[in-house]
């Protein structure tokens, strides 16, 4: 199976005097899966259903394979579809609603008979080929869904929140089920979710979106190591923003600590104030007067053991909320609720971020 390029012209659409899309412009190269992620109204499902035929774009155009499909309805743009929700018929077994694309399209019944067995094998649900879609797992019948979407070939996949029923064991496990899938099968796969962690495991590209607009398009390590906005810092895993204004002298103030920075400690600062965000693994218990680095002191109030990694939710003297996390072992023994303890960052661990904060995660 083939993957096919898609690309976003400039879409936009309106609801009313609401603009759910603006300006959205993306390529997707042929194989590539690429993961639409952001909150409730960022515009990701709205972007996944103007591609799908689901929804007319109030302007621009969408190509599969360079050809524009805006005109052509959602069963003419040859896409396979996986929903949350499954979607299997009830009253057919496992085989036949497999099966079901392919008799839709009027395969050959050897055709369809070959293709049927090689996508429940490839999902591992060969032996129950003969069961109802009521007598499988959560697990199973998702596996089943994958396997119709793509048992005709697709050179897109469409995936709307596919994980989002399940329970995180089944859920991680998953994840680790379309990786092989997508290895397996080369075609394009476009994928929306709100769950930051499932895009960073399965992306080759993540497309952070924020209010009907395209806030990042990076790979997963580049989207968290430089994220470039405090919306996406703050979107894609943990950060603390700190705020940097003038001090003493050349120094900056770092607010929410009360202590200060020497001047060109962070040479990309060109105006204050500023803020810097600091990934909680990039915090360290450290003592003050520590070269090219921050100290300062804080009071545990929460631990969280995860096993080889504690996380911490701390406060720091001016009462403002601090999270870092460790390694656990005999140079950091866990640290207990009132402990008090001073904990930093180097300087070249911090990056510049701009712009407003993002919102509530759902």
């Amino acid at each position: 199976m083939a993957g096919a390029a898609v690309s976003f012209r400039n879409v936009s659409k309106q609801y009313g005097s609401v603009t759910a899309l603006s300006d959205f412009d993306l390529d997707i190269a042929p194989g590539e899966f690429v993961t639409f992620l952001g909150p409730s109204g960022s515009g990701k499902s709205t972007a996944l259903n103007v591609l799908a035929g689901f929804t007319d774009a109030t302007s621009g155009d969408v190509l599969i394979a360079g050809q524009s499909v805006a005109a052509l309805p959602p069963e003419k743009r040859q896409l396979g579809m996986v929903f949350q929700s499954y979607s299997l018929f009830p009253h057919m077994t496992v085989y036949e609603n497999v099966a079901f694309p392919l008799r839709l399209r009027k395969a050959p019944a050897a055709e369809i008979r070959r293709k049927v067995e090689q996508s429940l094998e490839m999902v591992r649900l060969s032996e129950l080929g003969g069961r109802m879609p009521r007598e499988l797992s959560g697990g199973q019948r998702q596996r089943v869904a994958f396997a119709r979407a793509v048992v005709f070939e697709p050179p897109v996949l469409l995936m709307d929140e596919p994980l989002g029923a399940l329970d995180l064991k089944l859920r991680e496990a998953m994840q680790l089920e379309i990786k092989r899938y997508h290895a397996q099968l080369g075609c394009t796969i476009v994928f929306v979710t709100h769950d930051q962690g499932e895009a960073l495991v399965l992306s080759d590209r993540i497309v952070v979106m924020g209010g009907g607009h395209i806030a990042q398009v990076d790979t997963p390590e580049r989207i968290y190591d430089f994220p470039q906005s405090r919306y996406v810092a703050e979107f894609i895993g943990k950060t603390n923003i700190l705020t940097l204004t003038p001090g003493a002298g050349d120094d900056l103030r770092v607010e929410e600590t009360g202590g200060a920075l020497p001047a060109g400690a962070i040479a990309r600062i060109s105006a204050t104030p500023a803020r810097i965000s600091i990934r909680p693994e990039k915090l360290h218990r450290m003592e003050p007067g520590t070269a090219n680095a921050h100290a300062f002191p804080v009071r545990i109030e929460e631990t969280l053991f995860l096993g080889d990694i504690v996380q911490y939710e701390a406060a720091t003297a001016n009462g403002v909320r601090i999270f870092f996390q460790e390694h656990r072992g005999p140079d950091a023994p866990m640290l207990s609720r009132g402990a008090d303890v001073a904990i930093g960052f180097r300087f070249e661990d911090a990056l510049v971020v701009t712009g407003e904060s993002a919102p509530e995660q759902d």
